[in-house]
């Protein structure tokens, strides 16, 4: 298939979707540059591309590509940089210490990648790759983050690179590098900004018409707790994609559940989301995948793959990039002979045989193919979830995320250092701390739900001013947690939800309207208060937190938690086309023409599910693009659900 007939991955436009995954020439791995073997490129790529693949991340490993040496004279003081033995040419490739016969290597890779229909993105400084750090001969020792002779050669380097290889139609985008940020030790929240500009602003120089690819994982916020210096405002103030690598093997908060289970269904989505309404930028699940046979095995990998296809497509993820095309075991060199996670995360075994996660990759792409559009109209944001200091916000956005999908609720993101925007309702779960909120902030909160907004708190030992009056209540006292406690139900007396985490907070209402209270002592500890125009919800444990750190929190038998966001959703002002009860279900509701609706549900759990569900008055189903969905009267129809699977239709 020639590249011009293949559809665009477009990162940038909003509703595209690129399939694809991270590519290492099947006979050499890293070591592919110095054993170049086109033809087995060549076929790698027919294989891939047969499949429906579309985009595929490759590395120009750093050290082949600049092979530069420090030649030292007495008592080891530096004379001279070369390439091996020869003084480096006087023209730019030579002046760069890049390597000649490596470029036109790379240029047969993108002609190679032309001719079987792939789009490239490229990851330019590949200094580190699966847990080997790869520089050249002359920087090593040397920091390449912080050190400023490594930095002026990696400029250098990618300066030279694209200015030899821009013209190539399969390159899309330009990546910074793999996951740079394990490349050295930033020492400060500045010096990851200083390399970040650097390298991305000569990308720009070369090459100002395609997207600089963040290509990092594991990034935080400015007000976290972890005290990472790579920060998810950061980079996408200085490029234009962010990238999540979500591996439930490595990601903190994720090993604790089965990679099948709801919670890990749902984690790239709910990460990759954070990263994107963050930074204002498109993201892309870069590098996904399961971590081999010890972790998962095939076919769950593959149900693990399906679900999660369907997930970020429905949440304008805007790529799954699986880890990556071949198996390694064959490979002795390091990283490989080191790492044994690495050796066999290939789409396609030693014999080039395919794995289930291909088979489900290549169905994705014809189920795409089928629809009648290429660009997914965005799903309406139903609340904003503001993560506040002190706290562990990606535990704290993790479990509100998971909390909102089960109450049919679609989050945006933003940190309290951010502006606020316009919203009917607000999230500010598991408040931390005497500082958790600036006064100014807080005020503004306050102003818009005597306005009309809808504002939801839960507390772990948070204080805010002025709270009495805004939340109904009066605080008794304080005290640690000791004993077990739960939170008992007046509508539902026998529902009972364990409480855990935070203080012991005894209050006493004075204008709320109590909804639970504790077991030990009767007060309350779930309420809503009417305030102006609007109302405060307060849940006085820090439930967002203790759920995601918490095994088994999300599963079907766990205590129904969802209650505390359903009550939440019952004042949304984003009305719903479908009403589906089932925790187990996420829905996203796509407008289009002519005021048609797309409903995607997901069932995100390992049981097939029958669901009932009911659209509203006046409408009918259209199109079933996905699943078995069979009208009823009365609006109601029927869902079939495979486990890990997805129902897609319209109605109108």
């Amino acid at each position: 298939m020639p590249l011009s007939s293949t559809p665009s991955p477009d990162l940038r436009q909003p509703g595209r979707f690129t399939l694809g995954c991270n590519y290492w020439a099947s006979h050499a791995g890293t070591d592919m540059w110095n054993d170049w073997r086109p033809e087995v490129v060549q076929a790698d790529f027919a294989k891939l591309s047969s499949h429906g693949l579309q985009t595929l991340r490759v590395f120009p490993l750093w050290p082949d590509f600049q092979p530069i040496t420090q030649l030292r004279g007495s008592q080891g003081n530096p004379v001279e940089i070369r390439l091996g033995e020869q003084p480096l040419p006087f023209d730019e490739i030579g002046q760069a210490g890049v390597s000649r016969v490596m470029l036109d290597r790379f240029s047969e890779l993108c002609i190679l990648a032309e001719g079987a229909g792939l789009h490239l993105i490229v990851g330019l400084v590949t200094g580190w790759m699966s847990g080997r750090l790869f520089v050249p001969p002359a920087l090593e020792g040397r920091d390449p983050i912080t050190d400023p002779v490594s930095l002026t050669w990696q400029i250098k380097f990618v300066r030279t690179f694209i200015n030899q290889l821009r013209d190539q139609a399969a390159i899309y985008a330009w990546d910074l590098g793999n996951e740079c940020n394990c490349m050295g030790k930033a020492t400060s929240r500045e010096s990851a900004y200083l390399w970040t500009a650097s390298i991305a602003q000569a990308i720009r120089v070369a090459d100002p018409t395609r997207p600089v690819v963040s290509g990092m994982h594991s990034l935080s916020t400015p007000i976290g707790k972890q005290g990472n210096p790579w920060t998810i405002d950061d980079q996408g103030e200085l490029t234009d994609v962010l990238t999540t690598h979500p591996y439930p093997y490595w990601v903190r908060h994720t090993r604790i559940d089965p990679v099948h289970s709801l919670r890990i269904t749902l984690h790239p989505t709910a990460e990759s989301r954070f990263y994107s309404d963050i930074s204002g930028k498109p993201c892309v699940a870069e590098e996904i995948g399961t971590m081999g046979p010890m972790v998962a095995g095939d076919e769950v990998s593959a149900a693990f793959a399906r679900v999660n296809l369907f997930s970020l497509w429905a949440n304008d993820c805007r790529g799954f990039l699986w880890w990556c095309a071949h198996d390694q075991t064959h490979l002795t060199h390091a990283p490989y002979d080191w790492i044994g996670v690495e050796t066999e995360l290939g789409l396609l075994r030693l014999d080039g045989s395919p794995k289930p996660v291909l088979r489900e990759m290549s169905e994705f792409r014809q189920f795409l193919d089928s629809l009648p559009f290429q660009t997914l109209p965005a799903c309406k944001s139903d609340a904003v979830c503001i993560l506040t200091h002190n706290q562990d916000d990606w535990a704290a956005a993790f479990g509100a995320y998971g909390l909102a999908k089960q109450a049919k609720m679609n989050l945006t993101f933003r940190h309290i250092q951010q502006s606020i925007p316009e919203a009917s309702t607000y999230l500010l779960p598991s408040l931390s701390g005497p500082n958790c909120i600036p006064r100014r902030q807080w005020l503004e909160l306050i102003a818009r739900v005597k306005a009309g907004a809808t504002l939801y708190l839960s507390l772990d030992d948070g204080i805010l001013p002025h709270f009495a009056e805004v939340a109904g209540v009066e605080l008794q006292s304080r005290s640690s947690r000791g004993r077990p406690m739960e939170a008992v139900f007046f509508e539902a007396p026998e529902l009972r939800l364990p409480l855990s985490g935070g203080d012991n907070l005894k209050f006493v209402a004075k204008e709320a309207v109590v909804l639970a209270t504790k077991s030990d002592d009767g007060s309350p500890v779930f309420w809503e208060h009417p305030f102006g125009q609007g109302r405060v919800i307060v849940y006085a444990a820090p439930l967002e937190v203790q759920l995601t750190v918490t095994p088994g929190a999300f599963d079907a038998e766990a205590p129904p938690y969802a209650r505390i966001y359903e009550q939440i959703s019952k004042h949304l002002q984003t009305p719903k086309r479908v009403t589906i009860h089932s925790p187990a279900i996420a829905v996203t509701e796509h407008p289009l023409a002519d005021g048609r609706t797309m409903v995607i549900a997901i069932n995100h759990t390992g049981t097939p599910l029958s669901i009932t569900a009911r659209a509203t008055e006046g409408l009918s189903l259209e199109t079933v693009w996905r699943g078995e969905v069979v009208w009823g009267n009365n609006h109601a129809f029927t869902i079939e659900f495979p486990a890990h699977d997805a129902a897609v239709f319209s109605l109108k």
